[in-house]
């Protein structure tokens, strides 16, 4: 493992200024030098973002967004936000690629222009690969990926601010991890194919899918993984900091 580890709290659609203030046992426990290593980043909706800054603001904690639109300009692009308007707000990170977007339409191109336009702000990106069950089933998990990073990255050149996600889209929210030996193997594939189009041998490398407090220690077993994207279980701030003590400790 590397001295960081990344616990990256996707909140999805979930929260209110209610839920921001359980938060205020996470940045407490964030305050303790045993789990220094933590790097902790909430990615909220839109809508709670600039509060999210606002009670994060003396602790280590940063705040990140869970999409960005490609334009970097402003456009007639009725709900959408943009990485200048994240940036604005007070995001330091942006989740981009997730397998639910990816779903409702984006595109490796799509996604292409958004870590682009993501960087151009200096926002840390963190870009979501992963298969779906039908592709893992046809053997084809090795192939999307690659065409996912390949084209994810074209004509960017080797940016330490891009954070690398495994995402299994089987996975995800169905409470079902892979085998800690082929997500090793996974992991090590995923290194080599970054390292073929970057010349970057330690890209940081985060799971995610059905994260918790019970199979992260399993989980932590994988001493190349650089950490954690992390949905449901982190909306409570006990299981979350439960994740984060499992890991470090």
């Amino acid at each position: 493992m590397t001295n960081n580890m990344f616990f990256i709290a996707n909140w999805k659609m979930f929260g209110d200024l209610r839920a921001i203030n359980s938060t205020k046992k996470v940045i407490k426990f964030s305050k303790n030098k045993k789990f220094a290593r933590a790097q902790i980043v909430y990615c909220p909706p839109y809508t709670l973002i600039e509060q999210f800054n606002k009670i994060t603001k003396n602790s280590k904690i940063k705040v990140g967004a869970q999409d960005c639109h490609f334009l970097e300009s402003h456009g007639p692009f009725t709900g959408s936000v943009n990485a200048n308007l994240l940036k604005i707000i007070g995001a330091k990170y942006v989740i981009v690629g997730h397998s639910e977007n990816r779903a409702r339409g984006d595109t490796n191109y799509l996604i292409n222009l958004k870590i682009k336009s993501a960087l151009n702000k200096n926002l840390k990106v963190i870009f979501c690969i992963g298969e779906t069950l039908k592709e893992k089933k046809k053997n084809k998990t090795n192939l999307i990926i690659n065409t996912q990073i390949s084209r994810g990255l074209k004509n960017i050149k080797k940016n330490k601010n891009v954070i690398f996600a495994y995402e299994p889209v089987w996975s995800i929210g169905t409470g079902i991890i892979p085998k800690i030996s082929d997500l090793e193997k996974q992991v090590s594939l995923i290194k080599k194919m970054i390292n073929k189009i970057w010349k970057y041998k330690n890209p940081q490398i985060l799971y995610g899918g059905s994260v918790n407090s019970k199979n992260v220690r399993q989980l932590k077993k994988i001493r190349s993984i650089n950490g954690y994207l992390i949905g449901g279980a982190s909306q409570n701030a006990n299981n979350f900091i439960d994740i984060i003590k499992k890991t470090i400790i």
